[in-house]
């Protein structure tokens, strides 16, 4: 046993110049004795690991447009102005609102959950968030318009609870017409009994859908407080009304009088006047009688003098 430990401790130098002293930190006093290098005994306290591994959202190289079914990139025919017009359209005609949230494939833009998942921690506790849909409150244009400032409402329920979470101000912005971004200033949700969680949002858009009212992009949310965590992916907002007119002018139908006239509407109507005396509108008219002036019959006359004598 001496001879070990007097072993143990002429190799422990040498030990340390060739690895460096960040090795001992996974080594207890019993491995350095019992010559334990390569395998540390692991404890059953070990804290887990908290760190999130964020990665850089990514920035499409082209947007993808869809309208009258076809779809190409809108860098060959389109303009920044014609992107920004077409989700103003969109947002527009389905306020208040709610768009469906999905994780989707970024080449197929197919959905592959109806949510998306956010790994987080609330306290100790390592669990997942999910966020399913969120509700457009809001939709005011900017005052340069050129951005578009919407209030909308996140869904967010972590643990089978649903988080009280404000309404979060978002900027929706086409910078150039292949750099489109939808970032909002945070929001705030209560997810533990102490303290408050800030959310924060950014969504590049890469994939516009106009007739089927789909938007497409990479994702990045992260949470901080109490409860913090996040993740990077790619998901799709799905509107239930697409991006063209809801109410479109309608055509009136040629010669309106003529065909009035032609089909006896007014003379109809003027018949049932003479007859009840009322009109469309509820006036009642009181009618006043007509005086007549016929010609007396002469031999009528005679005929009633002589009954009468």
């Amino acid at each position: 046993m001496l001879r070990k430990f007097l072993l143990s401790l002429i190799l422990t130098p040498a030990f340390i110049c060739l690895s460096g002293c960040q090795v001992l930190r996974s080594l207890s006093v019993q491995d350095i004795i019992n010559g334990n290098w390569d395998n540390p005994q692991q404890t059953t306290s070990e804290v887990p690991n908290k760190t999130f591994v964020a990665t850089e959202t990514k920035r499409p190289t082209s947007i993808v447009v869809c309208r009258s079914h076809q779809c190409a990139p809108a860098k060959l025919s389109m303009s920044r102005e014609y992107i920004f017009n077409s989700l103003l359209q969109l947002f527009d005609n389905n306020n208040y609102q709610r768009m469906l949230v999905c994780e989707a494939d970024p080449q197929t833009h197919t959905c592959i959950e109806n949510y998306i998942t956010l790994p987080v921690y609330v306290g100790v506790v390592p669990t997942k968030a999910y966020i399913d849909y969120v509700k457009i409150t809001d939709v005011i244009v900017g005052k340069k318009g050129a951005s578009l400032d919407l209030i909308l409402n996140y869904n967010l329920t972590y643990g089978g609870q649903v988080a009280e979470c404000t309404p979060a101000k978002t900027l929706l912005f086409a910078r150039t017409v292949d750099h489109v971004i939808m970032e909002d200033s945070g929001y705030n949700c209560k997810m533990t009994t102490v303290g408050i969680t800030n959310v924060k949002t950014v969504f590049t858009i890469d994939y516009i859908d106009l007739d089927y009212g789909y938007i497409g992009g990479h994702y990045s949310i992260g949470l901080s407080g109490p409860a913090y965590g996040g993740n990077n992916n790619y998901m799709i907002l799905r509107l239930p009304r697409n991006a063209y007119p809801l109410s479109p002018a309608l055509k009136a139908p040629k010669n309106k009088a003529a065909e009035n006239y032609s089909t006896g509407v007014i003379g109809n109507a003027t018949k049932t006047i003479e007859k009840t005396g009322n009109y469309a509108g509820g006036v009642q008219i009181f009618p006043l009688a007509k005086k007549t002036n016929t010609p007396v019959d002469e031999t009528t006359e005679n005929t009633e003098e002589k009954a009468t004598e």
